[in-house]
């Protein structure tokens, strides 16, 4: 099926011959699954994504969401899409089957995911927050509140949000304003605004339970002061039937740039007083508690990034072979010479292949991230359980950041590969590019999850978590300048590798010092050299399996010389796929890694000026 939205055989290759998840089918947790079922449901969430939700993406966002009479609707195409979702049981098929899912691994789960959001990502959100929602009280509920609401949420009869941000606080959740009173019977009357919440309403189902921070009256300010709150939109009544409207009215929705079948309120709880909330965990733990949400949704939207990126290449690169322009730049000067695709033209070529690298870097990085969380719950050796754990901290801002900012440029490249039709709406790279920007925003902005990267996470587990990274890191290089066709390239990651290890090292030392402020300073590009340091680990990593493959398959074929082998990737599937891959490592080597040493450099300058110019300096 040519789907335009992943490249299954990819996919795979990050499975099975890159990751090696089979490990994971040998383990009590995953023992039902193997490569054939991981397959058929892949299967499955390409045939649902093409079928159902691509028909909906541009129409969803033509109709985008409407408020009227203080009610959210939800553009009517997303209706029987969300009931077959649902029915097909892909809301939850990574979480236990004791409460509804499938237990799936969750690098296959995410595999199958990358299909949704590539096909309608603003769709995708009244799910994925739902399981989100759900999973707190999973973890941190009572059994009561788990009957009362976590089944039916999984289920996906009640959909769920994430009630962080308000008005004024923004990123800072400390200085929240809404307040939680407590009430004779146990549960707290809650008072206040959210604002910036995806899925606040909808009619899709006809209940919406929302987790609300919020302070208990007396308790200190700041974040140590916070608790978590469940707040249904209606009431449930002992036997689970709805009760009375839990007086939570929704504002207005916000008029939006992109995602716009997803609606996105402001939401009023309390304004007559009359607005229930039930304690999650325990008291001013909020903060705690949601970060389980919030790490989870930041993996998430590392994977709204992949999703947008993938279909925006997959869009330019058929766009590319059927569009035909100029002749080729060998026949300028003949006025005779015949218009080729695009794709024959060395700039698109360049542009196609700097986008395939990219994507499948992403990709591998985010699916990578997936698999520790997997192998976390199945190794015994508490080492090993630490080493994954560690890996799953110190990737999670970078999955999150790096994957959302190289998919912006991704689409854009995309938008610039169709010309003045990318930028219109006749293709969806245009609306690719619109939906994809709020995922350097959202669930903590880009700035933020630099600062959380270099401020916590470098150095968490006494920095042995980068040191288990870069070690990583190490052995593949090592393992690369040991193949001949790719030594050379190996070269390459090896100088950007030794450029961020001393730049890390770097950033240890201004901790400690009067400089302290400068790795603060330099948070974002330190995020993004690292990001691009990972991707060209992991393609290089890729290439020296793909070597491997494709030696096998020259001496199956007796092919011995490059046009041998050329010829054979004309006919051969899977050759042309290892030398796609072999391509993608080199190309990223030669031309993205080599910067990275100069960003290194540029940063260990420890220029303050940013910090030292006076406001006044910036302008009027």
């Amino acid at each position: 099926m040519s789907n335009l939205l992943a490249n299954m055989r990819d996919q795979k290759f990050v499975l099975y011959e890159h990751l090696g998840i089979q490990k994971l089918f040998s383990s009590e947790k995953y023992g039902d699954y193997g490569e054939e079922v991981i397959d058929m449901m892949l299967n499955e969430a390409e045939k649902m994504a093409v079928d159902l939700l691509v028909p909906a993406y541009d129409v969803g966002d033509k109709e985008g969401c409407i408020f009227k009479d203080g009610k959210v609707y939800v553009p009517e195409c997303f209706h029987d899409a969300y009931k077959k979702f649902v029915e097909a049981g892909w809301l939850c098929a990574h979480k236990d089957t004791d409460v509804g899912g499938q237990g799936m691994p969750l690098v296959a789960y995410s595999a199958c995911y990358e299909y949704f959001d590539a096909a309608n990502f603003a769709f995708v959100m009244y799910p994925g927050l739902t399981q989100g929602a759900a999973g707190l009280i999973e973890h941190h509920g009572t059994e009561e509140l788990k009957n009362k609401y976590m089944f039916k949420m999984y289920a996906g009869e009640w959909t769920g949000t994430m009630c962080l941000t308000e008005p004024g606080a923004g990123t800072d959740v400390g200085a929240l304003r809404t307040t939680a009173k407590r009430l004779p019977d146990g549960t707290f009357s809650i008072t206040g605004t959210k604002c910036f919440i995806s899925c606040g309403d909808n009619d899709l189902v006809e209940n919406i339970i929302h987790p609300v921070l919020a302070r208990i009256e007396g308790d200190v300010p700041g974040t140590g002061g916070i608790s978590i709150f469940i707040v249904p939109k209606y009431r449930v009544n002992d036997d689970g039937t709805l009760g009375e409207f839990n007086d939570v009215h929704t504002g207005n929705i916000e008029h939006k740039m992109g995602i716009k079948g997803s609606a996105t309120c402001t939401l009023n709880f309390g304004d007559e007083g009359q607005c229930i909330g039930e304690l999650l965990g325990k008291e001013r733990e909020g903060m705690r508690i949601m970060f389980q949400m919030m790490n989870e949704a930041r993996l998430e939207v590392g994977m709204q990034g992949l999703g947008h990126a993938t279909a925006a290449y997959e869009h330019a690169l058929q766009y590319a072979r059927e569009r035909i322009q100029s002749s080729p730049i060998w026949e300028m000067k003949n006025p005779y010479a015949t218009a080729v695709p695009i794709i024959e033209h060395p700039d698109i070529r360049r542009s196609l292949l700097w986008m395939k690298a990219y994507v499948e870097g992403i990709r591998a990085l985010n699916f990578f991230a997936a698999f520790c969380i997997d192998m976390e719950k199945t190794v015994e050796n508490e080492d090993e359980k630490k080493k994954y754990e560690g890996f799953v901290e110190l990737l999670t801002p970078i999955c999150k950041a790096f994957s959302s900012d190289k998919a912006l440029e991704i689409c854009s490249l995309a938008i610039d590969v169709h010309g003045g039709y990318g930028y219109c709406s006749e293709y969806p790279v245009e609306q690719y590019m619109r939906d994809c920007k709020i995922a350097s925003i959202y669930e903590g902005t880009n700035a933020v999850q630099a600062l959380d990267l270099v401020g916590r996470k470098l150095a968490m587990n006494r920095g042995q978590n980068v040191l288990n990274l870069f070690g990583e890191i190490s052995g593949t290089i090592k393992k690369a300048k040991e193949i001949e066709e790719l030594k050379d390239y190996a070269a390459h990651v090896e100088d950007a590798f030794n450029a961020v290890s001393d730049l890390t090292r770097q950033f240890g030392t201004w901790a400690k010092s009067a400089g302290f402020l400068l790795p603060i300073l330099n948070a974002r590009p330190y995020l993004m050299i690292l990001g691009d340091l990972c991707v060209g680990w992991l393609l290089m990593q890729a290439a020296t399996i793909a070597e491997e493959k494709l030696g096998a398959l020259y001496k199956e074929a007796d092919a011995d010389t490059k046009a041998s082998q050329r010829a054979l990737a004309r006919e051969n599937a899977d050759v042309a796929f290892y030398q796609g891959k072999i391509a993608s490592a080199k190309f990223f080597a030669t031309t993205v890694l080599p910067a990275i040493k100069g960003k290194c450099e540029a940063i260990k300058v420890g220029e303050r000026i940013p910090i030292e110019i006076l406001e006044e300096s910036f302008g009027k």
